[in-house]
C-alpha cells in the first residue's frame, strides 16, 4: 500500500523533523561532539520510523517534494550571494586541486565497485552503480545510467540497485564528515584563517538568540535570492538550448555571485545583503529543511532488499573515503583549517550529495569558525565539474 503525502504536508513534516533533530542534538552529547547536522539526526529517525511502518504494516510513503526543490535553489543562491570575487580568486588553486582529487576519487570508487560487483557475482560494468554513478553522482545519476548498465550487462533491477546504493551512501555521507573534521581540527589544533569573518551558512549556536535580524533586512535578502533564482532559471534555459545540461542550482549560484558583487561595486554604500545574519538565517533554514525532507523520505527498505552485497561494498567505499580525505585531501589542501572543513564536505559529496557536503561543513564551521572559500570551491566542483568528469568515466566503463 502506497500513501502519497502532498507537498504542503511534506514541507511541514520537514520542519518538524528538523526541529526533532535540534532537540536530539541538544540532549545527546555524542551528536554535538561529532558535528552531526540537526537535519541528519531528525531525518534518520523519521526514515527509520517509515521503515518500521513499512515492515510492520506494509505501508510505503511517497512524498511530493516541490518545496524541497525550491529550498535547494534558494540555498545555493544564498551561497552565491555570500561570495566575493576576492574569495573566488583565492580559491583558484584549491579549486583545481579539489577537481583533480575528485577525478581520482571517481576512478577509485569505480574500481572498488567493480571488484565488489565481481566478488558477489554481478557483471563488472555494474560496478559503476556500486561506485561513482550512485555515490558521487547521487540518485539522479544512478537513475540516468542504470538503463544503460542494464542493457549492456543484462542485469535486471539495475535502477533499484543504483537507488539503493545512492540511498545508503547519502546516509553514510551525512555521518562521516563531521567526525572526520573533528579529528583533523583537534589533532592539529587548527583555527580559522580569518576568525572574525561572518559564517557563510548558519549562525553560531551561542548567537542565535541575539543575532541582529530585522524583518526588513530579512525581506531584502529574500528579494535578492528570488532575483538570483529568476535570472538563474532564465540562464539555465539558455544553457540547455546551447546543449549543456546543468542542475538548476548551478546557474542560480553563478547569477547570485554576479548580483552580490555588482551590487557592492555599483552601490558601495547600500545596505549590505551579503555576509549578514539575515542571509545566514535564510541559508540555514533552506539547507536544514531541504536536508530534513530528503532524509525523512529515504526508503530504507530498498537497501534491506539488496542485502549483504551493498553493505560490504559500501563499507569498503566509506573506508576508502575516510582514509582518502585524511591522508590525501587534507595534506594536499595545505593541512590547515580550510582543508579540514573541505574534508568534511568532500566526505559528504563523495558518498552522498552536495547539500549533504554543505551541511557537514556548516556543522563544523558553526562549532569551530568560518571558512568562506571552502563554501565556494566545493560547490563549484561538486555541482558542476564533477558531473562532466563522472559522465566521461562512466561512459568509458559501461562501453568497455
Amino acid at each position: 500500500m502506497t500513501l502519497f503525502v502532498p507537498d504542503m504536508i511534506s514541507a511541514t513534516l520537514g520542519l518538524a523533523v528538523f526541529l526533532l533533530g535540534v532537540e536530539l542534538n541538544a540532549r545527546i552529547d555524542f551528536l554535538r561532539r561529532f558535528n552531526i547536522p540537526e537535519a541528519v539526526s531528525g531525518g534518520l529517525v523519521a526514515a527509520s520510523l517509515s521503515l518500521a511502518i513499512y515492515l510492520i504494516a506494509g505501508i510505503e510513503f511517497t512524498f511530493e517534494m516541490e518545496t524541497r526543490d525550491y529550498l535547494l535553489v534558494l540555498f545555493f543562491a544564498a551561497i552565491g550571494l555570500n561570495a566575493r570575487f576576492s574569495d573566488l580568486i583565492k580559491g583558484g588553486k584549491p579549486l583545481i586541486l579539489l577537481l583533480v582529487l575528485t577525478v581520482l576519487t571517481i576512478l577509485a570508487q569505480n574500481l572498488i565497485g567493480a571488484l565488489g560487483a565481481v566478488a558477489f557475482g554481478y557483471p563488472a560494468q555494474s560496478g559503476v552503480l556500486f561506485g561513482s554513478a550512485a555515490l558521487i553522482g547521487g540518485h539522479g545519476t544512478a537513475i540516468a545510467w542504470a538503463p544503460d548498465v542494464g542493457a549492456v550487462t543484462g542485469l535486471e533491477g539495475a535502477t533499484e540497485l543504483g537507488v539503493a546504493v545512492a540511498t545508503l551512501g547519502l546516509v553514510l555521507a551525512a555521518l562521516v564528515g563531521g567526525p572526520v573534521a573533528k579529528f583533523l581540527v583537534e589533532r592539529n589544533n587548527l583555527t580559522p584563517d580569518r576568525p572574525d569573518e561572518e559564517l557563510t551558512v548558519g549562525i553560531p549556536a551561542e548567537e542565535k538568540e541575539d543575532a541582529a535580524i530585522t524583518p526588513i533586512g530579512f525581506m531584502r535578502v529574500i528579494l535578492y535570492l528570488h532575483l538570483a533564482i529568476i535570472f538563474g532559471y532564465g540562464a539555465n534555459i539558455l544553457i540547455a538550448e546551447a546543449g549543456l545540461k546543468l542542475p538548476l542550482f548551478v546557474p542560480c549560484l553563478i547569477v547570485a555571485i554576479l548580483i552580490a558583487n555588482l551590487r557592492s561595486w555599483l552601490a558601495p554604500d547600500a545596505v549590505p545583503v551579503s555576509r549578514t545574519p539575515a542571509l545566514a538565517l535564510a541559508s540555514e533554514f533552506a539547507l536544514g529543511a531541504f536536508l530534513a525532507m530528503s532524509l525523512m523520505s529515504l526508503q530504507l527498505w530498498t537497501i534491506a532488499e539488496l542485502g549483504m552485497t551493498i553493505l560490504v561494498v559500501l563499507t569498503a567505499q566509506t573506508l576508502f573515503t575516510v582514509l582518502f580525505v585524511i591522508y590525501v585531501l587534507f595534506p594536499v589542501m595545505g593541512s590547515g583549517y580550510r582543508g579540514a572543513v573541505l574534508a568534511a564536505g568532500f566526505g559528504g559529496f563523495a558518498l552522498g550529495a552536495t547539500p549533504t557536503a554543505i551541511a557537514n561543513m556548516t556543522a563544523v564551521t558553526k562549532r569551530y569558525g568560518p571558512s568562506p572559500i571552502a563554501f565556494i570551491v566545493l560547490p563549484l566542483v561538486s555541482a558542476f565539474f564533477v558531473d562532466i568528469a563522472n559522465a566521461i568515466v562512466i561512459q568509458m566503463i559501461v562501453n568497455f
